[in-house]
């Protein structure tokens, strides 16, 4: 319990991340990263790399470019699993 207990802090990199509303321009931001991730798919495509391995690229890039999101949602995942064995009764509460 003491593990979830600090693994529960907030991450600053997270919670204050360089505000997309702060940034210049920002309307036309979506439709760049929407622009990249099409030539890019396209690209996979050409090559005929699959669409799993092309899906599972842009997460990862996505979990890298994110300090801290990968512990996040890991930590998200424990806490449902630990939820779902008290449910169940194979793990008690404190």
């Amino acid at each position: 319990m003491v593990l979830l207990v600090s693994m529960s802090q907030t991450n600053s990199a997270l919670s204050n991340p360089e505000s997309f509303a702060d940034a210049p321009d920002r309307a036309s931001w979506p439709k760049e990263v929407e622009r990249l991730l099409g030539e890019a798919a396209q690209l996979a495509a050409k090559y005929g790399l699959p669409s799993e391995a092309f899906m599972a690229a842009a997460w990862e890039q996505c979990l890298d470019s994110r300090p801290g999101l990968r512990e996040e949602l890991e930590d998200k995942e424990l806490r449902s699993q630990l939820k779902k064995l008290r449910k169940r009764g194979l793990l008690a509460s404190a």
